[in-house]
């Protein structure tokens, strides 16, 4: 099958942690049977066994198994082991070839918990920062955030090994960092970033052109439906002066303001307002905007919600060295293929349960991989 030379072509370069002698499954077919198998939905190392076993025809029609199916053991082992960074490396290559980045396409970068992954004394469970893509519907790379450390010092990691040329880069407030925002100009992209409270000095700044600018800019938009009326009201400031005298922020052009008013039909609560603020780069329409904003939010509808819901991963408990890492890679390489696949009209959960009846299925899947 062309499509497993593809992939062991982009997975290839990961080395082995195992001596020789111990080698009774190649690296390269445990980490195929890996990715296969949850795509055709499992989550653990016991369900990976078992649709190994049971779909070890189909297998063996591309993959050498002279040792037969490793066990959930092996799967266990290896996963653990192998080395995240070259794993997400991988990952990052092939969505590389697969996404056709559109010229302003809104690149939404947010954190994840693994609450499941959560061992025996320590503090916190895993926690990824991901890259989303919004019109290609794809994960574009993830990178975990360090024990010692916080999304501050992972996003610019993560940034790095992107290519994001002529996006526009959408980070809530815990990435309004100087830095972060000298980094997206760096790859050649554009920053709309959230300002809230841990930039007190800037927050009010921009409140104060708000409160006294001219020159605003602004769109109305609403929304109807689920027993609500939302409406939005997006306002901007490419003049400012307040904040012109302090500005650190590397070619911020555009102050924006978001005020949301929800009302709800059916319900004891009436009415909830809200007043956001961004900073960014890009000198756009007020719509411009308002459509990025509201991309961002895409990351937690059809990324993180659909691995929680489609993938279980939030309940995931696993621990092991690289283990809870290297399985959330293996999700998101099921997601792109099962989200890319359009011939199919249900959701990702069912598309997991179809692939893994139907090897025709599988197969169309598989072919979306590009090299």
């Amino acid at each position: 099958m062309k499509t497993t030379n593809k992939l062991k072509t982009i997975f290839g370069n990961i080395d082995d942690f195992r001596r020789s002698h111990r080698k009774v499954y190649e690296l390269e077919s445990i980490l195929l049977i890996g990715i296969i198998s949850v795509i055709c939905g499992a989550d653990n190392w016991n369900e990976m066994e078992t649709y190994a076993q049971s779909k070890e025809g189909f297998l063996r029609s591309f993959l050498d198994l002279p040792n037969g199916i490793p066990s959930h053991d092996t799967f266990n082992r290896v996963f653990s082991n192998i080395n995240s960074e070259q794993f997400e490396s991988c990952f990052i290559e092939w969505v590389s070839t697969l996404a056709q980045l559109q010229p302003r396409e809104v690149i939404a970068i947010d954190g994840k918990t693994i609450r499941g992954a959560k061992a025996n004394g320590k503090k916190s469970p895993v926690h990824m920062v991901s890259a989303w893509a919004n019109e290609n519907n794809l994960v574009l790379g993830q990178i975990k955030v360090s024990e010692k450390s916080n999304e501050i010092t992972a996003i610019p990691k993560l940034l790095e090994v992107l290519a994001l040329k002529n996006t526009i880069v959408t980070i809530d407030a815990m990435g309004c960092q100087t830095d972060i925002a000298k980094k997206i100009i760096s790859k050649d992209a554009d920053y709309i970033l959230a300002v809230k409270g841990n930039q007190e000095q800037l927050h009010q700044y921009i409140r104060d052109e708000f409160r006294f600018g001219k020159n605003i800019a602004t769109n109305l938009e609403e929304d109807l439906g689920h027993g609500r009326i939302e409406t939005r009201k997006c306002s901007i400031i490419t003049d400012f002066k307040f904040i012109e005298e302090n500005n650190k922020w590397k070619n911020l052009k555009t102050l924006v303001r978001i005020e949301s008013i929800r009302e709800f039909k059916n319900s004891k609560k009436t009415k909830e307002e809200s007043v956001r603020y961004y900073i960014s780069s890009l000198k756009a329409e007020a719509q411009d905007f308002q459509k990025a904003i509201r991309s961002h939010w895409s990351i937690e509808n059809k990324l993180h919600w659909t691995l929680d819901v489609a993938f279980s991963e939030d309940a995931s408990r696993k621990r092991i060295k690289n283990a809870s890492q290297n399985f959330s890679i293996l999700n998101k390489i099921a997601l792109n293929l099962l989200k890319n696949e359009k011939t199919s009209k249900i959701g990702i959960k069912s598309r997991r349960m179809k692939a893994g009846w139907d090897n025709h299925y599988l197969i169309k899947v598989l072919n979306l991989m590009k090299v």
